[in-house]
């Protein structure tokens, strides 16, 4: 079914490209190569590669896809754009890492463009993504072909089962974990896991880990922030709410796969697809994925919480956790604080500033095209393009999903979860300055996988991680990091 949806799909586009898009005349690009460079493996890069297909046939423009090994994307486009190389002519990467590559003058400014392109629509793409996704200092420099934050999903048949209500916090994640680890999930006759979290080092745990931490520590809006105190840049990580946060997550492990600290984001969702996870970390691909062919032992079973929240959160003044109410948590509920995280903010393209007009153009015309409804309303159906809903129109009902094949109670349940996100106050930021990348995928991951490991303890880890990103800021210049968070945070 997966594979027939993306030929359908990919039908229509090449249909739609020759016939309307005006940026995409037939022969328009002939002799034009656009070199991209992303993720390796079909998520993310297979649907561009299918996309590219049909748009040399529409354009002659050839779409060449190039995958690394995720840790190395930033640093190799960073590289051949800052070096003059100029190999490279679209990144597809987190959205938030384009704020450093533009304070070094390396992306193309996408309003000129935009404003000739009738067909974008980018009134249709959500504020969050199409503001603080797609926008570096209030201009255009990158198209999101990708809407990421990280929900919480469960199996509804095995909490049912167990006598289990579905979590509202993380100690409420760990309770029913633990109720649920063990049990035969899947009819296998062998016990399966009461939680699946991706955490292996140099991989992607560091995102799963903010998602503990952001509603311990970010209680007043998305302008807040909880990575930094925006006044002086000075870390919010050395204190209890981010040591609780580091405590809850390894406490997980306890009722997860044996191996999880060598487990990527592959490899957990191979585990709940086969049926063997009550509960989950992730993105929004799970909602979709369930659909697969491979995923028969959990279609229609697996269910999103838009995210966790915490009855205690950080006194920023003392550093110790207090009750979550009104007068410190405005946006709680019931005692509870909630900050869904926009982990990684979802996959864009950005177009190298060096690189020729004319691919400049034939590049620009296919991110608008990746971007457009008529196109991104199919991927973000299909659960192994890794392409998760960022428009209005793919949210603003369940139907697009259910004519994809999802049962009608589930798909609203997974549009709810996302508008839920989406539509909330707290809703916490990734990182989203210069040396976003430095801060987390490295200093954070690394000093993460210490502890997780039992090479360090907490405190130990916490330490480090302040100290990291003190390095960094000083490094970047302070004063600047200080503008560059007020910018990212729209504070």
């Amino acid at each position: 079914m997966q594979f027939r949806r993306s030929l359908l799909g990919l039908a229509a586009g090449a249909m739609a490209l020759v016939g309307t898009a005006p940026l995409s005349v037939a022969g328009e690009f002939d002799g034009v190569t656009v070199n991209i460079l992303t993720r390796p493996g079909y998520v993310i890069a297979g649907r561009l590669v299918e996309r590219g297909v049909e748009f040399q046939k529409a354009t002659g423009a050839k779409i060449v896809v190039t995958e690394v090994p995720y840790a190395e994307i930033f640093p190799k486009i960073q590289s051949d754009w800052s070096t003059g190389t100029n190999s490279i002519d679209v990144g597809v990467f987190a959205a938030g890492w384009g704020v450093e590559l533009d304070a070094a003058g390396l992306l193309e400014d996408l309003d000129p463009y935009i404003a000739k392109d009738d067909k974008i629509d980018l009134d249709d793409v959500a504020p969050y993504f199409r503001e603080f996704g797609q926008k570096v200092g209030g201009k255009t420099k990158l198209l999101m072909v990708d809407g990421d934050f990280q929900m919480v999903y469960y199996r509804k048949d095995v909490l049912e089962a167990a006598g289990q209500q579905p979590p509202k916090t993380w100690e409420d994640y760990i309770d029913v974990a633990s109720k649920i680890h063990g049990t035969d999930m899947n009819g296998d006759g062998e016990g399966d896991f009461g939680s699946c979290i991706f955490k292996k080092r140099n991989a992607q745990s560091y995102f799963a880990i903010q998602t503990f931490a952001a509603p311990i520590v970010q209680t007043k809006g998305t302008a807040q922030g909880f990575h930094f105190n925006s006044a002086t840049m000075k870390p919010i990580i050395n204190n209890a709410g981010w040591k609780k946060a580091f405590e809850l997550y390894k406490e997980t492990g306890k009722y997860g796969p044996p191996d999880e600290l060598n487990l990527d984001i592959g490899d957990t969702r191979a585990l709940f697809k086969a049926g063997r996870c009550g509960l989950l970390v992730e993105w929004g691909d799970p909602g979709p994925l369930q659909l697969d062919d491979d995923a028969t032992a959990i279609k229609g079973k697996l269910y999103a919480i838009s995210g966790l929240g915490s009855r205690m959160v950080l006194n920023r003044s003392t550093g110790k956790l207090v009750p979550a109410i009104k007068s410190n948590a405005p946006h709680s509920i019931d005692g509870i604080n909630y900050a869904p995280f926009a982990a990684f903010g979802g996959w864009a393209g950005a177009i190298n500033k060096k690189a020729d007009q004319k691919t400049k153009d034939a590049a620009y015309a296919f991110l608008s095209y990746m971007n457009q409804s008529a196109q991104s309303s199919v991927d973000v159906t299909i659960g192994a393009t890794g392409y998760n809903p960022y428009r209005l129109s793919q949210l603003s009902s369940p139907d697009l999903f259910i004519e994809a094949g999802m049962p009608k109670e589930l798909a609203e349940n997974y549009i709810g979860a996302i508008n839920g996100a989406l539509s909330n106050l707290n809703m916490a930021s990734d990182m989203k300055i210069p040396g976003a990348q430095k801060y987390t995928s490295v200093v954070l991951d690394t000093e993460l996988a210490r502890y997780l490991a039992g090479e360090i303890t907490v405190d130990e880890a916490l330490e480090n991680i302040e100290e990291g990103w003190e390095e960094i800021t000083e490094d970047f210049g302070r004063d600047e990091q200080i503008a560059a968070q007020a910018l990212a945070l729209g504070s």
